[in-house]
């Protein structure tokens, strides 16, 4: 196979079956009106001869057809979404109910002013709380969810708000999230 590719392209490329010289790439000085002598201009040649432009085109079209046609690099990446394990709606409720109590007990964090071990338990367990309490809005009702929904955006607002509060240390915004994210979590709690 690789012998009658050569001499299907022999002919294409052969150098010494050629009627003619090959092209002189070309490149003039521009002529100055300083100098009162006719040089002659300078002629560059290139020193690329037709096979090897040839053999680089012919390899560069297969390269390329390969690329974009094989099924080995298409398949060389996969792009997976890691999704949470899938719990019960049972499962889920508890969790809420857990996640949420220690998001509540944040209270003795915030009066005490550890703002960074605050916004670590706060982090790890609003995402947590937030995975579960979306798992339970989804198995209620249609008439339902739509409050549901936007308790939990007021919640995690919320909960948002205050991690920027602690983040910048200011108190007065941090307790009026705590008490909004406390008012919501009731309200939450009565609806499931």
């Amino acid at each position: 196979m690789l012998k009658v590719s050569r001499m299907a392209l022999r002919p294409l490329v052969s150098v010494q079956n050629a009627t003619h010289n090959s092209p002189i790439f070309t490149c003039c000085l521009k002529p100055t009106f300083q100098s009162k002598d006719h040089k002659p201009h300078k002629v560059l040649r290139s020193n690329i001869s037709r096979r090897i432009g040839a053999i680089a085109a012919v390899a560069t079209i297969v390269l390329v057809k390969e690329a974009m046609f094989s099924q080995d690099i298409a398949n060389g990446l996969e792009f997976k979404f890691a999704t949470p394990d899938r719990r019960s709606v049972e499962e889920a409720e508890s969790g809420v109910r857990d996640y949420a109590q220690s998001l509540l007990q944040l209270k003795d964090l915030l009066g005490s002013q550890s703002w960074k071990e605050a916004q670590k338990v706060l982090r790890r367990r609003s995402s947590n709380l937030k995975l579960d309490l979306y798992a339970v809005i989804e198995s209620k009702p249609g008439k339902d969810r739509t409050q549901l929904r936007t308790l939990y955006a007021n919640l995690f607002n919320n909960v948002t708000k205050l991690d920027y509060a602690v983040r910048e240390k200011d108190v007065s915004l941090v307790w009026q999230c705590y008490e909004s994210i406390a008012a919501a979590y009731d309200h939450i709690l009565s609806r499931i």
